[in-house]
């Protein structure tokens, strides 16, 4: 990062890790710990590549920052050292990558994205007693196999459907219930197919008539088809739970098409909460909502993290706010273990209490490898912008529904 970072990293140090605040012994008057050395996981390449690029960044601009402020204190000042790894899209990718990082001398794990990555690489990296902190991958099937090495920073699927639901039938409610019937479109994978059976099962019970669920591959090249259905449908609101490419491809595909639903209400869309998407097809963007991951507005490091993002001429997307996060969780997890052992890494995690992250969560508390203090935010692309509409707490916008035909 450049121009601008200098003044920004300062900020970003000023709330980002909690033991920063000590005061290091000058190098010569101690000797510096042998590295840490962490697997940072992403699908660098296929199609998930822009996904695990963000993620990656986050990873290594919290990793510089705890290694600039003098590395891990309770080790002498031991610097933390990547090992990259490429997932290649495939949980096959992901496990090579888990059982390569192991035999360099990995002590944890971070990233993975998808949920296919993360539930394969999970259960390779339990098989060394190595710990593996998850960015995103939502599918609970990750969290609900006992794996003592599996913790996941973000909320999965089950509580983020829950809190969309909520959110919708405030929504609607506020609107003269508005919208009665619903399409789903899903990606058919682990992610979207599991979603796609919550919904299922929830949206009857909270008034909603589903007229329609429309599965589709990941990676799709046309989606002529599934707006030709959702058109024929003619539902007051379309609810996708698709990958960045795929939900862009949709929402052009159906600005094209003049299909206009009272409203998009995605839950843990790839896009619609993605200033990339904002930005390069902004009328397709205008008036998604989203249930989604988010950072805290309220947050100095944030804040300043944004700003140190963009200014290096990037997005700033979930995937950077997570990664950036859980790097300074293992941290803060080592600061605490005074080791470099797997199996206190795994003890450290398991009672951590860690708040010095950037989401809108309370302290850190992994029940069953669950982060409970984990939430999601709803946002909506307005005027060109992502605004946040819940929580009351932070929000800075009302939701716009129904959309202005």
């Amino acid at each position: 990062m450049s121009g601008t970072t200098s003044t920004t990293r300062r900020s970003v140090l000023k709330g980002g890790l909690g033991l920063a605040g000590a005061v290091a012994m000058p190098a010569y008057l101690r000797a510096q710990g042998a590295p840490i050395k962490v697997g940072v996981l992403q699908p660098l390449t296929g199609a998930l590549a822009f996904d695990g690029a963000q993620g990656k960044l986050g990873a290594e601009a919290a990793i510089k920052i705890i290694n600039d402020r003098g590395g891990i204190k309770s080790l002498g000042g031991a610097k933390i050292e990547i090992i990259s790894g490429d997932a290649r899209s495939t949980p096959e990718g992901g496990v090579a990558e888990v059982e390569r990082m192991a035999s360099e001398g990995a002590v944890a794990v971070l990233g993975g994205f998808a949920s296919p990555i993360c539930l394969a690489a999970t259960q390779a990296a339990a098989r060394y007693d190595m710990a593996y902190i998850v960015d995103v991958g939502v599918s609970d099937q990750i969290t609900k196999r006992g794996l003592k090495n599996t913790f996941r920073f973000a909320p999965g699927f089950g509580m983020v459907t829950q809190q969309a639901l909520d959110n919708l039938v405030k929504v609607n409610d506020a609107a003269g219930k508005a919208a009665k019937t619903v399409v789903l479109v899903h990606e058919d994978g682990l992610f979207g197919s599991g979603l796609a059976k919550l919904m299922q099962a929830e949206l009857p019970k909270r008034g909603f008539e589903i007229l329609d669920t429309i599965p589709h591959p990941s990676p799709a090249r046309d989606m002529t088809n599934i707006a030709l259905q959702i058109r024929s449908k003619n539902p007051d609101l379309v609810i996708p739970s698709s990958y960045y490419g795929e939900f862009v491809l949709l929402s052009r595909t159906m600005q094209q098409q003049k299909i206009k639903p009272k409203g998009i209400y995605s839950v843990l869309n790839g896009a619609a909460s993605n200033f990339r998407f904002v930005k390069e097809f902004p009328e397709a963007a205008e008036n998604v909502m989203d249930c989604n991951h988010w950072y805290d507005p309220r947050k100095e490091a944030a804040v300043a993290l944004r700003k140190a993002v963009e200014a290096s001429g990037k997005f700033f997307t979930y995937n950077t706010m997570l990664n950036y996060s859980i790097a300074l969780l293992l941290a803060d997890a080592i600061e605490r273990a005074a080791s470099g052992d797997r199996a206190k890494i795994i003890a450290a995690l398991e009672s951590s209490t860690f708040a010095d992250h950037i989401m809108p969560y309370g302290p850190t508390k992994f029940v069953e490898g669950q982060n409970t203090g984990a939430a999601a935010v709803n946002t909506q692309v307005q005027g060109g912008d992502i605004k946040v509409i819940f929580p009351d707490s932070f929000a800075n916008a009302k939701p716009v529904f129904p959309v202005p035909a």
